[in-house]
């Protein structure tokens, strides 16, 4: 069969109003795993919408009422691909930065806008369209896609490791395409072949019942305070990592992969723009903050609580204390390792009385190779886009892949069209592009012709 996808972009345009009004229905379902609210109906959404296209739908239930993973089976043939996206979002605070309410979907200035337009229920929601566009233009697909849909991946992906432990049978594949994938401050399209790990934590320290007078703290003990100082032993100014042993565990990178990040296209100066900055980190050089980028493991305080801080005054010494940090991860650091490295290290500065708390952890997945699947998606970007893409060796974020690919032994590629610099993932504001969300849908359809038919 040849494909051609002018009847698909006949198909979509078709079909316009009706897609958009598919998206404008996910987005309004409030799908917060962070705070278990609107969980399951969107997994009952999402899970119509898979039958409504034909496929086989699973829902597994996961420990501790966790989100659920919904797998979709559709197609024929013997090849399989496996097709990665999460139905969760991030909590949509604050709610005053917002310029339209964050669970409607708002058109404005060629964009499309709401809290999981960006990550990741507009790619998810395309793909399942790109499906139905190939089935209503050619019949039935020339492979079989299994859609692997969870709703934890914004708290970590907490239970999917356990749960693709047991379902190695179930998702096995020739390749797998995961979410992700648009474009980069010079509008070039960008790839993956792999993410970082994390480790996420909080650290927890506890003084008095409650929170007292601030005039008896020359003889009581400050919990925020001690968090500061424990926090100061963790890195240094230069903003180096000094948790003992840490930087022991990292795996020297080859020359090679080094030299293959140091030829990527990097648009420093467009990128620090859209950030509002004027330099890098410790003024450090364009190459330098490249290969950091992609090379380093990370430290990062993500938020801190203690005592007072609304406005105006008031004189407490707090009972409590509390920060978040999380790590991203290289190899061959994991997630045991290094809350075992923080545990000793805080332990041997005297600081047994602060409670580490594991929150998630996610190995690195760093394998680069080539693959059918990340072949077809450089042929789709071509036909589609108009260009080869940027594949850069990694994400530097971390997500799910390591028990979805490398440990199943699955090559893997991200690759897709919504996301953009502007998107603000996790922000106020979130969006993509309304034309982005429709080229994610041909990318797609063009990419299952182009792995079908890969030798």
């Amino acid at each position: 069969m040849h494909f051609d996808i002018d009847p698909i972009n006949d198909y979509l345009e078709s079909n316009r109003e009706r897609f958009l009004d598919e998206f404008r229905q996910l987005i309004a379902i409030p799908s917060v795993a962070a705070q278990k609210r609107g969980i399951h109906e969107c997994a009952d959404w999402v899970m119509g919408r898979l039958r409504q296209l034909g496929a086989e739908v699973q829902q597994f239930a996961l420990p501790n009422d966790g989100s659920p993973v919904i797998v979709g089976e559709i197609g024929a043939g013997e090849r399989v691909l496996l097709v990665y996206n999460h139905y969760d979002v991030q909590p949509e605070a604050p709610l005053d930065l917002w310029d339209s309410p964050p669970f409607e979907l708002t058109r404005r200035d060629g964009k499309l806008f709401g809290r999981g337009t960006n990550d990741d229920k507009g790619e998810l929601l395309a793909r399942i369209q790109a499906v139905e566009a190939w089935r209503e233009t050619y019949g039935e697909l020339p492979l079989r896609i299994k859609f692997i849909f969870e709703g934890e991946e914004e708290i970590g992906s907490v239970n999917l490791p356990g749960w693709a432990e047991s379902q190695q049978e179930l998702l096995q594949g020739d390749g797998l395409l995961w979410e992700g994938g648009g474009y980069d401050e010079a509008d070039r399209i960008i790839m993956a072949e792999g993410c970082k790990g994390i480790a996420y934590f909080e650290l927890r320290c506890r003084g008095a019942a409650y929170d007292l007078h601030s005039s008896l703290a020359p003889m009581i003990v400050n919990p925020a305070w001690r968090l500061v100082w424990a926090l100061n032993t963790m890195k240094d100014s230069q903003d180096r990592i000094t948790v003992d042993g840490f930087i022991d565990h990292i795996r020297p990178m080859p020359q090679p992969t080094i030299d293959r990040i140091d030829a990527l296209p990097f648009e420093s100066e467009r990128m620090r723009a859209n950030f509002g900055l004027s330099q890098w980190l410790n003024a450090m050089e364009d190459e330098t903050a490249l290969r950091q980028y992609y090379l380093a493991p990370t430290m990062t305080i993500c938020g801190l609580e203690s005592g007072y801080t609304d406005a105006g005054t008031k004189t407490v010494l707090p009972a409590q204390a509390m920060a978040k940090i999380d790590c991203r991860l290289v190899p061959d650091l994991t997630p045991e390792i290094v809350q075992d490295l923080i545990r000793k290290h805080l332990d041997a500065r005297g600081f047994e009385d602060i409670e580490l708390v594991p929150l998630a952890g996610e190995h690195p997945a760093m394998d680069m190779q080539d693959s059918q699947v990340r072949r077809a998606a450089i042929a789709a970007s071509q036909a589609v886009f108009g260009q080869d893409p940027v594949i850069v060796p990694w994400f530097a974020g971390s997500g799910p892949m390591y028990p979805l690919s490398t440990q199943l032994g699955i090559p893997v590629i991200s690759a897709g069209a919504t996301w953009h610099p502007g998107g603000r993932a996790h922000a106020p504001n979130e969006n993509i592009f309304e034309e982005d969300y429709f080229a994610a849908i041909r990318f797609m359809a063009v990419l299952i012709d182009r792995f079908a038919a890969m030798k």
